[in-house]
């Protein structure tokens, strides 16, 4: 399938590849299908977003709610976890590229997630060979030969048990569109792996799992068991054999923890520790309150008590229901060709596996195979069973989820933003989601915390030390300051060949802007789009 093409309501721009195998007939009126019963409430539930931002930016704050106190107060536990996912101490997640595939999958952690979302830059061709891939992973018939080395790259006979992460609930998916309208991304991803694949993994004996992003309120999560439901349905499948952990990377999703895993109690696995777009959303949900503005970004750690309340929190939740409490990202990744630098990220990432598995999590992610030894030797050491749902901490509070943590603002943790946040958007814009910049692996997540921080220090003109209060003129010159400092790092060359200046203008606008989108990346992708969906009436 290439060129235009178009079924019926259906809208293509010209593919970049034929891919016959993925993007079949029968595959898209699947997604087709989809849109068509779910879209429409999906957008009432984005448009319910816009109206709980704007009465937090009239001073409201999240909250436990009381007309669900009965779901927080019942007795009441999610269905018996499968084998697969009752020990899940180690994770590794990444794009579904080919290598980085088949190097995850043969990894030796529990669970591989592959990520469409946030380390995944969405060009179509990103997405559909992306799906491609797993659809040979779990048939075992992935390969991939080195084209400088030779070398050869293949599934080993055990592999790490698939999970899959969609895009979240407000993206698009422009290069299709049903009845004039962009597809959701989310309902683009799910179908079609799905579609293509769950059947066959419940014919191997294990089944669908996924991962499921950014939900700000349980009835988004009630309208994936929804989606979910009819899925089972359509193709057949045994009820519930949809297993999803969902991520709590959202202030508001915070207060809702228990409402959320029990719309999904029949198929809930578990809830996880998104912990850098939860830094992220709590700069964005409290954005308007000059009382709530946050250090630089190296100082918001999980030591912090309100993100120590978080974790707290979820491992509580998780545990009091028989679900997985699974712990977050740790950024550090080793460095090529630097010992001493590798040395210290490795002795980063155990503290951090350490502390978590002290807390109560009964697992952790990594995003580098390096990485899961650190992982799984502070886990063996703290869990010698398969998980921890025995420990239930203590409850928590409101007050405790919203202490805004003290520390300076520093004219360096505003240059080091603005050189992630720049550096980051250009490896976007050139069609790869997730990097390693300064020693840390930089993905969507952690670019929003840059921008939003930045944003925030800006429109409340707080004072920087070692600059002073920040007002735009100031800001536009450092930006220009960053942009030389990056350009002396690469070099000319490597400079002028990428896109740098578009990132940078970018970034500063959507900083300049009064109200600023709710994600970076829905801004991107206009950047990013090959081409303009044909409409067909």
């Amino acid at each position: 399938m290439h060129g235009n093409v178009s079924l019926g309501t259906w809208a293509w721009v010209p593919l970049p590849a034929p891919i016959p195998d993925i993007l079949t007939e029968d595959a898209l009126a699947f997604v087709r299908g989809l849109t068509q019963r779910f879209g429409k409430e999906l957008q009432a539930l984005l448009a319910r977003r816009e109206t709980a931002q704007a009465a937090f930016d009239r001073g409201q704050r999240p909250r436990f709610l009381p007309e669900t106190a009965s779901i927080r107060q019942g007795e009441w536990s999610v269905a018996p976890l499968p084998a697969a996912l009752l020990d899940r101490r180690v994770e590794i997640t990444g794009p579904p590229e080919r290598k980085m595939l088949i190097n995850a999958l043969n990894s030796g952690a529990r669970v591989y997630m592959a990520d469409f979302e946030d380390s995944l830059c969405p060009t179509l061709d990103n997405l559909v060979t992306g799906q491609q891939n797993l659809c040979l992973a779990i048939r075992g018939e992935l390969r991939h030969q080195d084209p400088e080395s030779g070398k050869v790259y293949e599934l080993n006979a055990q592999v790490a048990t698939l999970m899959v992460r969609p895009r979240g609930l407000h993206l698009q998916e422009s290069h299709l569109q049903v009845a004039g309208q962009p597809v959701p991304a989310c309902l683009f991803d799910v179908g079609l792996f799905l579609f293509h694949n769950a059947r066959e993994l419940v014919k191997r004996g294990t089944g669908p799992y996924l991962y499921l992003p950014k939900l700000e309120h349980h009835l988004e999560a009630r309208w994936w068991n929804q989606v979910l439901e009819a899925v089972e349905q359509d193709l057949d499948l045994p009820s519930d054999c949809i297993r999803t952990t969902m991520l709590i990377e959202t202030l508001p999703a915070a207060f809702q923890m228990e409402e959320i895993l029990h719309e999904h109690r029949t198929r809930a696995a578990g809830l996880n520790l998104g912990r850098w777009d939860y830094i992220f959303s709590f700069i964005k949900t409290l954005r308007a309150d000059p009382g709530a503005v946050l250090p630089d970004r190296a100082m918001v750690h999980m030591e912090q008590p309100f993100l120590r309340a978080y974790a707290r929190l979820l491992v509580r939740t998780c545990h009091r229901r028989g679900a997985a409490a699974m712990g977050g990202m740790s950024a550090f990744v080793p460095q090529k060709g630097d010992p001493e630098g590798t040395a210290r990220a490795l002795a980063q990432v155990r503290a951090d596996k350490t502390r978590e598995v002290r807390d109560g999590c009964d697992g952790t992610w990594v995003a580098h195979p390096a990485l899961v030894a650190v992982a799984q030797e502070a886990f063996d050491a703290g869990m010698p069973g398969p998980n921890q749902f025995h420990r239930i901490p203590e409850p928590v509070a409101e007050a405790e989820l919203l202490a805004v943590p003290a520390g300076p603002r520093t004219l360096g943790g505003l240059r080091q933003n603005l050189r992630v946040g720049i550096r980051y958007l250009e490896s976007w814009l050139r069609g790869q989601g997730c990097v390693a910049l300064y020693g840390l692996m930089e993905d969507a997540a952690t670019a929003e915390i840059a921008r939003m921080q930045l944003w925030q220090w800006l429109n409340h003109g707080v004072i920087v030390d070692g600059l002073g209060g920040l007002d735009r003129p100031l800001f536009h010159g450092h930006v220009q300051d960053v942009l030389d400092q990056i350009q002396a790092e690469l070099g000319n060359e490597v400079f002028a060949e990428g896109r740098f200046l578009e990132a940078a203008d970018l970034l500063e606008t959507l900083i300049l802007l009064a109200e600023p989108p709710a994600f970076l990346t829905l801004s991107a992708y206009d950047l990013l789009a090959d081409a303009v969906p044909m409409e067909v009436h």
